[in-house]
């Protein structure tokens, strides 16, 4: 190996470490100071000097905290299922069939998720409530579809693109109608597509907080980024940073079990664009 060789494996080697260390250094903190309390909150400490569970009994002691937790697997599991639904259905009729005007359909369905959520805020709690569902979950199913449904739609209308049309063909000398050739010729091929544009709906889902904030006013209704925004102190002067952060560990667990159970299917849902012959 020549000396030029070890130097750029070094130097390859030596980004990759300070790209991990810079990903999960941060959720690594939280994880240690969540076990924090007192005057031990504001000192610099990279390893837990004790393994106190307070912070967490203050949290799941709370009157709506696992509540918010249920409150959100609903909406984010929910979000998912329409958004699927829907990008699914419309990504056929944008890959597969032709009519005037499909490009610039797909742009304007892309053009959505270009506006930022304060911008859209007032138009959408104005629908919200003239739809009579304020303060109730299917207010952020709504909001969160909306938002979801352009980078669903676009991932799944280029995968089915590039899937070869003589399966579709086939299908349909076999009989298959529109439906059929989604659910059972199509839908399978999609599963590595379908895994990842679900799992990123599923966590933006779960950690807006705008949105939540705004279409809810009682603790019953609110998610767990509304619930660790809004939890306080002693006094009103007090920031109770250890819940926080042991709230913030709570929420955040779910997100890397789910990441790690699929990380084959999000590679291979990112990386490929069909059927490889």
């Amino acid at each position: 190996m020549t000396a030029q060789k070890l130097l750029s494996n070094v130097g390859f080697y030596a980004l990759v470490v300070v790209i991990v260390v810079f990903s999960i250094f941060p959720f690594y903190y939280a994880i240690v100071t969540s076990f924090s309390t007192g005057t031990e909150l504001f000192k610099v400490n990279y390893l837990p000097k004790s393994l106190d569970w307070g912070n967490y009994i203050t949290v799941f002691s709370g009157r709506n905290f696992f509540r918010s937790i249920l409150n959100s697997v609903f909406i984010a599991t929910t979000t998912v299922c329409f958004a699927l639904f829907l990008a699914v259905t419309a990504s056929y009729a944008l890959a597969r069939v032709r009519f005037r005007g499909r490009g610039l359909l797909l742009m304007t369905i892309l053009a959505v998720s270009m506006f930022p959520q304060i911008a859209v805020l007032a138009g959408l709690f104005e629908l919200i409530r003239f739809l009579g569902i304020f303060n109730t979950p299917w207010a952020m199913i709504l909001s969160y579809t909306i938002f979801t449904l352009p980078f669903t739609v676009w991932v799944l209308t280029t995968f089915m693109r590039d899937l070869p049309v003589e399966i579709e063909e086939a299908a349909i000398v076999d009989g298959a109608t529109p439906w059929i050739i989604i659910t059972q010729v199509f839908l399978p091929l999609l599963w590595p597509a379908l895994v990842t544009t679900g799992l990123l709906a599923f966590i933006g889902a779960w950690n807006e907080f705008l949105f939540a904030l705004t279409f809810t006013s009682s603790e019953t209704t609110r998610t767990t980024p509304v619930a660790i925004g809004l939890l306080s102190g002693a006094s009103q002067q007090e920031i109770p940073w250890g819940p926080i952060m042991a709230a913030s560990v709570i929420v955040t667990v779910p997100l890397v079990i789910l990441v790690l159970i699929f990380q084959r299917k999000i590679v291979a849902g990112l990386t490929a664009g069909g059927v490889k012959g």
